[in-house]
C-alpha cells in the first residue's frame, strides 16, 4: 500500500476524527504478520519438497543397488552353472574316452581270437595239404620229406609270428588315432562349449547393462516429474501468496480512501457549522462600529448646528434646524444602508470563499487518491511481472539443468555400452586366440606323435559319444566285427 502525505488539516482531521495514525499501525502490523506467515508456509512448503527429494533419491539408490546386487547374483549363479556344465562334460569326456578305449581293445581282442581260429585252420589245412604232397612223393626220402614238412611248418609259423605282430602293430597305431581323433573332437566340442558359455555370459551382461540403462531412464524420468511438481507447487503457492498480498493491500486501500472522503465530509460539515458563529463576531463588530460612527457623526451635526445657527438670523433658525435634521437623518440613513450592504458583502463573500474551498479541497483529495491508487495498482502490476518473469527463469533453469542431467547419463550410457562391446570383442578375440593356440599345440604334439593332420581330421569309422556325453551311440556291435575295421586294410 502506498501511504499518502497528509496536509497539515488532514493530519489534524486524522488526530482529531478517528486515529488515523493508529489504523495505519494496525495495518502495517497485520502486512508484516502476513509476510511472516507467508515466508513460514514457503519455508515449510521448500523444506518438505527438500525432504520429499531426498526421500526420493534414497528409494532410487536402493533400488539401483537391488538391481546391480541381483546381478551380481545372476551372474555368480550362471558362472556356477558354466562350472557345473565344465566338470560334467570333463568326467563325461573321461568316461567316453575309456569306453571309446575299452570298446576298441574289446573289439580288436574279438578280432584277434578270429584270426587265431583262422590261422589255426589254416595252418591244419595247409599241414594236411603238405603231407598229401609229400605223400605222393615216393621218390624222395622219408626223412627228407619229414624235414620238408618241417621246414614248411616253420616257416608258416614265422609268417604267422610277423602277420600277427603286424596286426598288434596296426591295432595299436589304430587305437592310438582313434583316441587321438576322440581327444581333438572332444578339444574342438570343448571350444564350442566354452565360447557359447562365454556367449551366454557377454549376453547376459549386455542384457544387464540395458536394464540398468533403462532403470537409470526411468529414475531420470521420475526424477524430472518430482522436480517440475515441487516446482509448480512452489509458484503456486507464490503466486497465491501474491494475490493474497495484493488483495489485503487493494482492500485496505480502497478503505483507507473511504475513511479519508468520510473525514474530510465531516470537516466540511465541521467547517460549515463554525461559519455563523465567525459571521456573527464580525457583524456585531460592524454594527458596534456603526454606531460609533453615528455617536461620532451625531457629535459632529451639534458642533457644526451650533455654528450655523450663530451666523442664522432668529427668523431662519428654525427653518435652517429643520433642513439640518433632514440632511443628518438622510446621512445616517445612507450609512446604515452602507453598513448593511456591508454585512450582506461580507456574509456572500464568506460563504462563496468557504464553498469554493471545499469544492476544491474534494477536487485535490479525491485526485491524490486515484494518483495513489493508481500508483498501487502500477506497483501490483510491476510486481506480478516481476514474479512471472522470476517463475519462468526457474522454469527454463529446471529444464536446462534436466537436458544437461539426461545428455550426462546419455553419454554415460554410450561410454559404457562402447566399453563393453570393446571389452567383449577382445575377450571373444583372447577365446579364439587361446582355443586357436591349444589346437595348434596339439597338432603340434600329435605330430611329434607321429600322426599327421589329415589323418586326424578324416572321419572316423568310430561311433562317438554325443555332444551332449551320452555314451548310448559309443556302444560297438562286436557280432560283425572283423579285421578290415579293426585296422588299416592290407596289414594282414
Amino acid at each position: 500500500m502506498i501511504w499518502p502525505r497528509l496536509a497539515p488539516v488532514e493530519v489534524m482531521v486524522e488526530l482529531e476524527f478517528g486515529g488515523g495514525f493508529e489504523e495505519m499501525h494496525e495495518q502495517m502490523s497485520g502486512y508484516k504478520r502476513m509476510r511472516r506467515e507467508h515466508q513460514a508456509h514457503l519455508l515449510k512448503l521448500e523444506e518438505k519438497c527438500k525432504v520429499d527429494m531426498e526421500a526420493h533419491k534414497t528409494a532410487l539408490d536402493k533400488e539401483y543397488d537391488t538391481l546391480l546386487h541381483n546381478f551380481t547374483r545372476d551372474l555368480e549363479r550362471l558362472e556356477t552353472k558354466h562350472q557345473q556344465d565344465v566338470e560334467r562334460r570333463a568326467k563325461q569326456t573321461s568316461a567316453a574316452e575309456k569306453k571309446l578305449h575299452k570298446e576298441i581293445t574289446l573289439k580288436q581282442e574279438g578280432d584277434r581270437k578270429v584270426y587265431d581260429l583262422n590261422r589255426k585252420k589254416e595252418y591244419k589245412a595247409n599241414k594236411e595239404r603238405w603231407k598229401r604232397e609229400l605223400s605222393m612223393d615216393e621218390s624222395t626220402p622219408k626223412r627228407q620229406r619229414d624235414l620238408t614238412l618241417q621246414s614248411q611248418k616253420d616257416n608258416l609259423k614265422q609268417h604267422e609270428a610277423q602277420e600277427e605282430q603286424r596286426m598288434l602293430q596296426a591295432q595299436k597305431q589304430y587305437i592310438e588315432l582313434e583316441m587321438r581323433k576322440f581327444k581333438r573332437k572332444r578339444m574342438i566340442m570343448q571350444h564350442e562349449h566354452e565360447d557359447q558359455q562365454l556367449r551366454d555370459e557377454l549376453g547376459k551382461k549386455e542384457q544387464q547393462l540395458e536394464q540398468a540403462h533403462a532403470m537409470l531412464l526411468k529414475h531420470h524420468e521420475k526424477t524430472q516429474e518430482l522436480e517440475y511438481r515441487q516446482q509448480k507447487s512452489v509458484h503456486q503457492l507464490r503466486e497465491e501468496q501474491i494475490n493474497k498480498q495484493h488483495d489485503t493491500e487493494l482492500h485496505n486501500q480502497k478503505d483507507y480512501m473511504d475513511r479519508i472522503k468520510k473525514e474530510l465530509v465531516r470537516k466540511h460539515a465541521v467547517e460549515l457549522r463554525q461559519q455563523p458563529k465567525s459571521l456573527k463576531q464580525k457583524e456585531l463588530q460592524i454594527r458596534k462600529q456603526f454606531r460609533e460612527t453615528c455617536k461620532t457623526q451625531t457629535k459632529q451635526y451639534k458642533r457644526y448646528k451650533a455654528q450655523v445657527l450663530q451666523t442664522t438670523p432668529k427668523e431662519q433658525q428654525k427653518e435652517v434646524i429643520k433642513q439640518l435634521k433632514e440632511e443628518k437623518h438622510r446621512k445616517l440613513t445612507l450609512l446604515g444602508e452602507q453598513y448593511e450592504q456591508s454585512i450582506a458583502d461580507m456574509f456572500q463573500s464568506q460563504s462563496y470563499k468557504l464553498d469554493e474551498s471545499q469544492v476544491i479541497e474534494c477536487q485535490r483529495t479525491h485526485e491524490q487518491l486515484e494518483y495513489e491508487l493508481e500508483m498501487l495498482t502500477a506497483y501490483q502490476n510491476k510486481n506480478k511481472k516481476q514474479a512471472q518473469e522470476q517463475r519462468d527463469r526457474e522454469r527454463r533453469e529446471l529444464e536446462n539443468r534436466v537436458s544437461v542431467r539426461r545428455g550426462l547419463l546419455e553419454n554415460k550410457m554410450d561410454a559404457e555400452l562402447q566399453q563393453f562391446n570393446q571389452e567383449r570383442a577382445e575377450r571373444l578375440r583372447m577365446k579364439h586366440e587361446k582355443h586357436t593356440k591349444e589346437l595348434q599345440a596339439f597338432d603340434n604334439e600329435s605330430i611329434a606323435l607321429g600322426f599327421s593332420t589329415l589323418s586326424l581330421i578324416e572321419v572316423s569309422r568310430e561311433a562317438y559319444a554325443d555332444e551332449e556325453g551320452s555314451l548310448s551311440g559309443s556302444m560297438i556291435s562286436l557280432a560283425h566285427s572283423n579285421s578290415s575295421t579293426s585296422f588299416p586294410a592290407g596289414s594282414l
